[in-house]
């Protein structure tokens, strides 16, 4: 691409892309990215997509578990505050209106 008088090239500070900017537009008219250094090879492919899938299979039978003891931990806490509920005495509610 041509470059013309308008346009000035400016690196960013922060991260480091290349912008191209039209001063008589005042805007940015395009940017280059730079080379990411940590950038995967594509031989590598197969393993990178093996060790998701293990991630999200360990993943799916954390939560599994989990939602299997969901039952006996909420009929655990039920029991508890039925309990508690027993023990209580039994009072008229305050209303507002009795506030008066």
């Amino acid at each position: 691409m041509a470059k013309l008088k308008s346009e000035m090239e400016v690196a960013c500070p922060c991260c480091h892309a290349t912008l191209v900017i039209d001063l008589n537009l005042q805007r940015v008219i395009s940017h280059k990215e730079p080379e990411r250094g940590d950038k995967p090879e594509l031989t590598e492919a197969g393993r990178i997509l093996a060790e998701a899938q293990k991630r999200r299979e360990a993943l799916f039978e954390q939560s599994f578990e989990a939602e299997k003891t969901r039952d006996d931990a909420l009929s655990k806490r039920f029991e508890e505050a039925l309990r508690q509920a027993k023990q209580e005495p039994v009072t008229k509610p305050l209303r507002d209106f009795d506030l008066d």
